[in-house]
C-alpha cells in the first residue's frame, strides 16, 4: 500500500514574525510523530497579512525553512510568504524536499481582490511529485473558489491537493463545503489547513477521494496527523467511490465545450457584472 504520513499544523499566530514558534512547532511535531513525512503549515503563517514583510525568494525565511526540512528529513510545505519581485509582490508557496532543496513554487493565481491590494495573480497551477508516492498539486485560499484550479491539477495529475489558508471572516463554513466538493468532484484528497488565533478561525479541514471527512478541527491549535491511502485514490478514479462516479472520466471523455472556458470576458452575463472593486457604503434609500 501506498501510505505516506502527513501533519497540519493549524497554529495560534499573530501578525509578526512567527518563525521561532513554527520551527518549534515542526520540530515537536516530528519528535511525537516519527512516521511523519510531511508538514503542512497554513497561508502566510510566517508574519502575517502584511505586505511590507514580502522577501525575494529565494531569501532568508525560506532559507530557514529550507534548514528545517534539512534537519528534520520531511518534506515541507510551509504557508505561503509574501514574495518580492522586480514586477510586484506575490503570494507564494514554497515546497522544499528532505534534503532542503526548492522544488517548486507555487504563486497564487487568485489574490482575495479586492481585499488583498498590491498583490498579483501567479499564472500557473503547480504539481509536484513525492517519488514512488504520487502527485500532489498546490493551491492557496482564495484559489479553490474557482473549480478551475483544483480540477486543472487533478487533470496535471494531482492525487493530493495541499491548501494552505488564512481565513478570519465569516464565510469559512462555505469553505469548509467548497473543500468537500473539490474533493469528491476530482476524486482526490483535499487537505486545507487555515490560521488560529489572532489571524484565523481555524476550522482547518482533511477529506478523502469520496468527499469522506477524514477530520474537521476546532478554532484552537491543533496538530491534525493524517495517514493517506494513495491506493484508495487510484482505485475510486478506476471504479467510482463505492463504485458510483467516475467524474474525471466522464470530464475527459465529454464532447461539450464550455464556453466559460474559450472567452469569458466576452459573455453577457460576465460583463454585466461591472468592474472588481472594494465595497462602499450603500446609499441611503427613502
Amino acid at each position: 500500500m501506498a501510505i505516506f504520513g502527513i501533519a497540519t499544523l493549524q497554529l495560534e499566530l499573530a501578525a509578526g514574525n512567527n518563525l521561532d514558534q513554527i520551527e518549534s512547532e515542526i520540530r515537536l511535531a516530528k519528535t511525537r510523530l516519527p512516521w511523519l513525512e510531511m508538514v503542512l503549515i497554513p497561508e502566510l503563517a510566517a508574519f502575517g497579512p502584511l505586505v511590507d514583510k514580502a522577501q525575494p525568494l529565494p531569501g532568508p525565511a525560506e532559507q530557514r525553512f529550507q534548514e528545517i526540512a534539512r534537519s528534520t528529513g520531511l518534506w515541507l510545505v510551509p504557508g505561503s510568504l509574501y514574495e518580492r519581485t522586480a514586477e510586484g509582490v506575490y503570494n507564494t508557496t514554497p515546497v522544499i524536499n528532505p534534503a532542503g532543496e526548492v522544488v517548486a513554487r507555487h504563486r497564487k493565481v487568485y489574490p482575495f481582490l479586492p481585499y488583498e491590494r498590491g498583490v498579483l495573480g501567479g499564472a500557473t497551477c503547480t504539481v509536484f511529485d513525492v517519488p514512488g508516492v504520487a502527485r500532489f498539486g498546490i493551491s492557496i485560499c482564495y484559489d479553490m473558489w474557482f473549480p478551475e484550479t483544483t480540477r486543472t491539477l487533478a487533470s496535471l495529475g494531482a492525487e493530493v491537493i495541499l491548501h494552505p489558508s488564512l481565513t478570519n471572516t465569516i464565510d469559512r463554513d462555505v469553505e469548509i463545503s467548497i473543500a468537500r466538493a473539490s474533493a469528491a468532484i476530482n476524486q482526490v484528497y483535499f487537505i486545507d489547513v487555515n490560521c488560529a488565533g489572532r489571524l484565523g478561525f481555524g476550522r482547518s479541514c482533511a477529506f478523502g477521494p469520496g468527499g469522506e471527512l477524514l477530520h474537521q478541527a476546532g478554532a484552537s491549535r491543533e496538530i491534525i496527523a493524517l495517514e493517506l491511502d494513495l491506493n484508495l485514490v487510484r482505485r475510486v478514479r478506476e471504479r467510482g467511490w463505492n463504485g458510483l462516479a467516475q467524474t474525471l472520466k466522464s470530464f475527459r471523455d465529454t464532447p461539450v465545450s464550455f464556453p466559460a472556458y474559450t472567452g469569458a470576458q466576452d459573455l453577457p452575463g460576465l460583463i454585466a457584472l461591472g468592474p472588481l472593486s472594494l465595497p462602499g457604503v450603500r446609499p441611503t434609500h427613502d
